[in-house]
């Protein structure tokens, strides 16, 4: 069987460089190769693979960035591509993550694809994720809610009401994040990835904390590690096994577990312009 891969890099010869040295190895198989980060969600989405080889300074999105916006249950085995400093490298060996500094080695290349062959698994991947996101906190700097400035503005003071913005602390600023914008939240370990406007916050903390804070009316949870905008959600996929997944606007799909599908009858209520399509045969 196969290991499916993506190779993601904003430089053609790096790329090549990559793709000349997986052609060697007979049990991995290319799909596609995408020049930056917008391309590599749209590819990870599309073909779902076992394996990205991932650069992380890339101009517009990150490498870093592409995990954070990537939903748990579509991560695959990462094996990052980096030119950064000492300190980074060893946060990726503390959490066992794949990487290749650059200019890539070509020892260096045949034991990461080792480790890919030995740790490649659905458990395995997500649970990188929990790890991955630990070094873009360390990296970038973790944010916590500013639950100060949401006090100040009354939310407790006010029965009912919710706040209209996120406050998320990040290093010595607070992004505020408004609500309405806000199109889904997904936890890993201790970390959550707020997705709002096109842009991905990581946050420190619970899903039952955020979900306190947010109006039940408009966010529900919909997998055990995933809160969605309901005015966002485009249409509805059941699948065979009971399972339904949501996409939103802007394409991006969500599962909703069979934990959570009486929600189902909510948003069918709730949205007359749902689109439900049937289940996948898959």
């Amino acid at each position: 069987m196969s290991i499916r891969t993506i190779i993601v890099d904003d430089e053609a010869l790096s790329r090549r460089g990559i793709e000349i040295r997986l052609r060697a190895a007979s049990d991995f198989e290319i799909l596609t190769q995408c020049a930056n980060g917008r391309e590599a969600l749209s590819a990870i989405q599309q073909h779902q693979p076992d394996l990205i080889f991932l650069d992380i300074q890339m101009p517009g999105m990150s490498g870093l960035e592409v995990v954070a916006q990537v939903p748990q249950e579509s991560m695959p085995l990462v094996v990052f591509v980096t030119a950064y400093d000492e300190f980074a490298i060893q946060a990726f060996e503390a959490r066992a993550v794949d990487y290749l500094l650059k200019p890539i080695d070509d020892v260096r290349f045949v034991a990461a694809l080792a480790r890919v062959r030995e740790h490649l698994g659905a458990t395995r991947a997500l649970g990188q994720r929990d790890r991955l996101l630990e070094i873009i906190a360390d990296i970038t700097g973790c944010g916590e809610l500013a639950l100060d400035e949401i006090l100040a503005h009354g939310r407790k003071a006010i029965a009912g009401r919710h706040p209209e913005v996120l406050p998320i602390r990040q290093g010595r600023e607070t992004v505020r994040v408004p609500i309405a914008a806000i199109q889904w939240v997904d936890a890993a370990g201790d970390y959550m990835c707020v997705h709002a406007a096109g842009n991905t916050h990581i946050l420190r903390g619970t899903m039952k904390e955020l979900e306190d804070l947010l109006d039940p009316k408009l966010f529900q949870r919909v997998h055990r590690s995933t809160i969605v905008n309901l005015r966002l959600v485009k249409s509805l996929r059941a699948h065979m096994n009971g399972e339904y997944f949501l996409t939103l606007e802007g394409g991006h799909e969500l599962k909703l577990s069979r934990t959570y599908r009486d929600k189902v009858e909510y948003f069918l209520s709730g949205s007359r312009s749902l689109q439900v399509r049937p289940g996948s045969q898959t």
